[in-house]
């Protein structure tokens, strides 16, 4: 008599992803950010809710992967097309950008800094892997000194290029975003400590402006296989780009708190020939 073998699914897509093979590379962390961001909106239960919008670099076909109303943006520009987004919906609609760090950090880098400033109410999705992946590996804003790049043939130079921008450190000097934090996507901790993240900016989206900042690799421009570029990430991009929460609700830094003027005294203003 044979035995009856039990069988249960332990692992399976998310209904918020669709069945499309995705066309990045072998070993791009592209398709973690995905499921990650896919899996919390599956638990939050707001897939019918939620509006996604496309950047232009590796990720400008992801409206085939989310099974989300999504919206394609020009270069750089998703932050502009979510706040308009926003603001026309119903309070109660979710609305997300997913930008790398050539769309988000260079060319768009207005958009991003003034929407965060406004303290808009979408979150936004940001990858950062330290390079211009879709165009040819050029160096991107996030490239680290030293890096070789096609633009950057015997590595970045500060002197002349200036150092990487920190992103999520620069949106923290101002005054109006709720969340902002960094996770890296390197190993299945600091993945599971990301999606985290990711949750808490979903959540905290009706009461302001939302970051994640995710560390991630691009095996191809980097030029090394898989496994190599995650260690790679580990010891280069993690001591610079520093991973954690930089403000929450609960913990809101200095520069968090609005300033208002003492708009009653000219302060010899008048005096001096300046308008009151």
């Amino acid at each position: 008599m044979s035995e009856q073998i039990e069988e249960r699914a332990v692992f399976e897509r998310t209904r918020v992803l669709t069945a499309k093979h995705t066309h990045y590379c072998p070993g791009c962390t592209h398709g973690i950010a995905h499921r990650l961001v896919a899996e919390v909106i599956d638990e939050l239960d707001i897939q019918e809710k939620t509006i996604g919008v496309c950047p232009v670099g590796c990720a400008v076909l992801a409206y085939e992967y989310f099974d989300l109303d999504m919206q394609e943006a020009a270069h750089g520009r998703a932050p502009a097309v979510a706040t308009g987004i926003r603001r026309v919906l119903p309070p109660d609609r979710y609305v997300f950008t997913y930008q790398g760090d050539g769309d988000l950090a260079s060319i768009g880098m207005a958009e991003i800094v003034h929407a965060a400033n406004r303290g808009e109410k979408i979150t936004v999705i940001f990858i950062n892997n330290g390079i211009y992946g879709m165009t040819g590996g050029q160096m991107a804003p996030t490239t680290l000194p030293g890096v070789k790049t096609t633009t950057s043939p015997y590595g970045r130079a500060p002197e002349e290029c200036g150092h990487p921008i920190r992103v999520s450190e620069l949106l923290n000097t101002l005054v109006a975003p709720r969340f902002i934090a960094r996770g890296a996507l390197s190993n299945p901790r600091e993945i599971a400590r990301a999606k985290k993240l990711i949750r808490q900016a979903f959540e905290l989206q009706h009461t302001g402006f939302t970051f994640v900042e995710l560390l991630s690799t691009c095996p191809t421009g980097w030029g090394l296989p898989p496994e190599k570029a995650m260690r790679w990430l580990e010891h280069n991009m993690m001591p610079f780009f520093r991973t954690g929460v930089l403000r929450a609700p609960d913990a809101m830094p200095e520069s968090a708190t609005p300033y208002a003027p003492d708009l009653s005294n000219d302060g010899g203003a008048a005096k001096n020939g300046a308008a009151t």
